[in-house]
């Protein structure tokens, strides 16, 4: 993962990274349960359909996963004005400044002063309060003439930046990203590009109707990386890792992580993530300088630095982005439905990365660590948004789902490979020959 931050924070200050993300790949093979026909057969259908009709399966099920997977950038799609980036620094050792010299000021004050200063407190308490109170007020009327409504979902949300200043940073973003990937991009006349041309080809097609997708132009990118990864850009540049092609198991799951990712894009949520954590970190400065006045001593004052942070993080940062993705996995889905996809093989496929986490003895992390929520909550949330999607799905004329729900065969397969593991006498052997790759996508 990249933190497109503190990417840019060491390029302004040639700061080597020290944050090392392990990345463990794995293969594995036979949990895509469904039953397809040759690979080469599929990309000459896909590439000879029409626009409005998509190919079922893919034949490659050899899924590469890392740690955890996320099919957003680590920034959550979410940068801000590169003047925030390079000031908030500044901001904070502001705010450090200003708290410890008011803790060496009232230090250096004379015993009777400092008596005088607190009983002047007390008399004008509610001078205090009051000043205090009119500051909250002033805080709660600039978040509220900020509000807009998120499209689509109709959820109120704050912004603080126009989408003109973020217009500049964004096409910063994208050609940093197309100057790290050059030499990784594949060709237009490779099978794998045009399977994710066609896809997001069909999506956009298919929800034509919702302005801020049709505003959109799509820029698709393929890029040669092992990494179960892809990402929208706010001004719809598409970037799409060969190994989520590994990963998913037929077309239906790629159509689904790609509406994922088109709906961070439709919902602007690269604005609606910027304005809000800058809103919480001006706030936070508040707090930080109170923690470097009361503190006595500067290391109890870090300390307290280091706690504020953590729960900034772990009570907002983190819940906030488990939302977005949430709400992108909704809407996401919907964009799927519209297009005719087989919304049910969404949840196999959180299904599928839950499954290779325990074959190969992975360390679960609690999902309130995380800024994604964990696979079997998400797979369990979308079997509740599929009812609903199916309903969109028959609303848009779609042809009937032939075939047993995928779920259903994934369990049932699930049970059979559980059954039959208990009878082998070399589970080891067994793992090995469960994760060997069926086919290699590249060379078919």
């Amino acid at each position: 993962y990249r933190n497109f931050i503190s990417k840019r924070l060491r390029c302004l200050f040639n700061v080597p990274n020290t944050e090392g993300y392990k990345n463990v790949q794995y293969n594995f093979g036979r949990f895509c349960f469904q039953t397809s026909q040759p690979l080469g057969e599929k990309i000459t259908s896909l590439q000879s359909s029409s626009a409005g009709q998509l190919p079922h399966h893919f034949s490659a099920c050899n899924i590469q996963i890392i740690r955890s997977f996320h099919t957003s950038p680590s920034f959550q799609a979410a940068p801000v004005p590169l003047f925030w980036v390079i000031v908030k620094p500044a901001q904070k050792l502001f705010a450090i400044i200003l708290g410890r010299s008011i803790r060496n000021w009232w230090k250096a004050l004379p015993p009777n002063k400092r008596e005088h200063l607190k009983e002047s407190a007390r008399r004008n308490k509610w001078k205090i309060l009051l000043g205090v109170s009119c500051l909250g007020v002033l805080f709660a009327v600039f978040y509220c003439t900020h509000l807009e409504e998120t499209p689509i979902t109709g959820r109120a949300r704050l912004l603080v930046f126009g989408k003109e200043h973020l217009r500049e940073l964004s096409q910063m973003e994208y050609d940093m990203w197309m100057e790290q990937f050059q030499s990784k991009m594949l060709p237009e006349t490779d099978p794998r590009y045009q399977v994710v041309e066609r896809v997001v080809g069909h999506l956009s097609e298919s929800n034509k109707d919702v302005p801020q997708l049709s505003a959109l132009q799509w820029v698709i990118h393929m890029v040669d990386e092992p990494d179960v990864n892809a990402f929208v850009l706010p001004h719809g540049q598409v970037f799409v890792y060969t190994g989520l092609l590994d990963a998913v198991c037929d077309i239906n799951q790629l159509s689904f992580i790609l509406g994922h990712e088109i709906a961070h894009a439709v919902l602007e949520h690269a604005v609606k993530k910027a304005s809000l954590v800058h809103f919480v970190d001006f706030l936070s400065l508040i707090f930080l300088t109170m923690i470097w006045a009361i503190c006595p001593r500067d290391s109890l004052a870090v300390v307290g630095q280091w706690i504020q942070s953590k729960l900034q993080e772990f009570m907002f940062d983190r819940p906030y982005s488990r939302t977005l993705e949430a709400e992108a996995d909704k809407v996401g889905l919907q964009f799927a439905a519209k297009a005719c996809v087989d919304v049910r093989a969404s949840s196999v496929f959180w299904q599928q990365m839950e499954l290779a986490e325990t074959i190969h003895g992975q360390p679960k992390v609690p999902e309130w660590l995380s800024t994604h929520p964990s696979h079997k909550n998400r797979a369990e949330h979308l079997d509740r948004l599929i009812p609903e999607a199916l309903k969109i799905r028959e609303s848009c004329n779609c042809p009937s789902l032939s075939g047993p729900d995928p779920r259903l065969i994934f369990r049932l397969n699930m049970q059979h490979l559980l059954e039959s593991s208990k009878g082998q006498e070399t589970p080891n052997s067994t793992k090995q020959e469960l994760s060997k790759p069926q086919l290699d996508f590249a060379h078919s």
